[in-house]
C-alpha cells in the first residue's frame, strides 16, 4: 500500500510490492484480469442499450398518440361534420351487381375493332 509520508526507501518497497501482487494476481487468474472486466462490459452494456430502447419505445409511442389524436380530431371537424353525424349506407355488391345489369345489356353490344398502337414497321 502507498503512504503519503516519505520514510526513505520504505514508501517505495510498498509501492513496488502492491505492483507486484497486482502483476501477480493477474497472472494467476487470468479471468479476473481479462474475463471479469469483458462480461462486466457486456452485460452493463446491454443493459444501457435496452434502457435507451426503451426510451426511444416510449417516446414514438407518445408521438404516434398525438398524431391519432390530431387525426381524430381533424375527421371531427371535416366537411362530414362530427364523427358521429355521418352515417353511411349499408352497400352489398348483390345490390350493387342488380344496379351494374340493369346498366348495361350484355346481349346488345358491337363489335368494334382496337387501334394497334403505330409502330416502326421497317423490317
Amino acid at each position: 500500500m502507498t503512504t503519503l509520508q516519505s520514510q526513505g526507501g520504505k514508501e517505495t518497497a510498498t509501492v513496488e510490492k502492491s505492483a507486484s501482487s497486482f502483476k501477480r494476481w493477474g497472472r494467476k487468474s487470468p479471468f479476473l484480469r481479462y474475463g471479469l472486466p469483458m462480461i462486466s462490459l457486456t452485460v452493463l452494456g446491454a443493459l444501457g442499450l435496452g434502457h435507451l430502447l426503451q426510451g426511444s419505445k416510449d417516446i414514438a409511442r407518445v408521438k404516434d398518440d398525438r398524431e391519432w389524436e390530431i387525426i381524430e380530431a381533424r375527421k371531427a371537424l371535416s366537411r362530414t361534420g362530427p364523427v358521429n353525424a355521418y352515417q353511411p349506407k349499408k352497400i352489398s355488391l348483390e345490390d350493387e351487381l342488380k344496379a351494374l345489369q340493369q346498366k348495361v345489356d350484355i346481349n346488345d353490344y358491337d363489335y368494334k375493332k382496337i387501334p394497334i398502337p403505330k409502330e416502326d414497321r421497317h423490317a
